[in-house]
């Protein structure tokens, strides 16, 4: 008696660690929602500008970028309509130890951030940004080895704690451009050489974690905390709450709506 042997697909995955994409991703990646038929799927965390360099290099089949990034790989990269980004009261935030600072040198969570890209249109060019990893800019702007710095995900959240003091609210400058849109800073992107459906397959899935976690959301704590840079409940609950509503399931179009804009953004600077 003979069998057919199936062939299962490698899906190589890679998101970064912060509490908004492993609450979306938690179940999946922990196994509580059903896998997709004939896939086998594997994770990666990395700092969110590791993964705009990845991307760049088509490292993995389905990855989490900013979605300023995501907008200049379209070629090799199809937007996923699930897992993204947006903002509806928070975004990035320009700050420094003092609040009539005139910033010459601003620490910045990576060149190809969506932050850093709105940035460069609401600052003046002579301004020198100095890029490094997301966690690390609290403390070269603590130490004075830059004027100021361009928070994200968890640290955007803190100002007070740090001591520090807003000069620029992204996610207010960005809906003063666009009369109020979301502000998309990340996207999910699949390989193009992926057939149609399995892209469709990896939306639903993303879904389906989703809703796994906002029905469930304490069998998703223990990897969140895991994971994160501040691992506070209140710091996660907030984070969370930021970054992850209804676009996050659907972006939808006013999503589509927000990223076009971006886009035009992108073109003229």
């Amino acid at each position: 008696m003979s069998f057919a042997v199936r062939q299962l697909m490698h899906l190589r995955v890679a998101i970064s660690p912060c509490p908004n994409d492993t609450f979306i991703w938690g179940g999946w990646i922990m196994g509580q929602v059903p896998p997709m038929p004939d896939i086998v799927s594997s994770f990666v965390w990395a700092d969110v500008e590791e993964l705009n360099q990845a991307a760049s290099q088509i490292k993995y089949d389905v990855i989490k970028v900013s979605a300023a990034q995501a907008l200049r790989l379209q070629d090799s990269y199809a937007i996923l309509s699930s897992g993204g980004a947006f903002g509806v009261k928070h975004g990035p935030k320009l700050v420094s130890l003092n609040p009539r600072t005139i910033p010459r040198t601003i620490a910045v969570p990576g060149l190809m951030t969506t932050a850093t890209t709105l940035l460069r249109r609401a600052m003046p060019a002579t301004v020198e940004l100095i890029p490094m990893r997301y966690d690390l800019i609290v403390n070269a702007v603590q130490q004075f080895r830059v004027d100021a710095g361009l928070l994200i995900h968890e640290s955007a959240l803190l100002l007070d704690e740090y001591g520090m003091h807003c000069l620029l609210d992204m996610g207010r400058w960005w809906s003063d451009q666009t009369n109020g849109l979301p502000l998309p800073l990340g996207c999910i992107l699949g390989r193009r050489s992926l057939a149609t459906k399995i892209l469709e397959l990896v939306e639903r899935q993303i879904r389906s974690s989703l809703d796994h976690a906002q029905e469930h959301p304490e069998s998703i704590r223990p990897l969140i905390k895991a994971m994160a840079q501040e691992v506070d409940d209140r710091v996660l609950d907030a984070h969370i709450q930021a970054y992850v509503n209804e676009m996050s399931r659907n972006m939808g179009q006013c999503g589509r709506q927000a990223l076009a804009k971006l886009e035009v953004l992108i073109s003229s600077c």
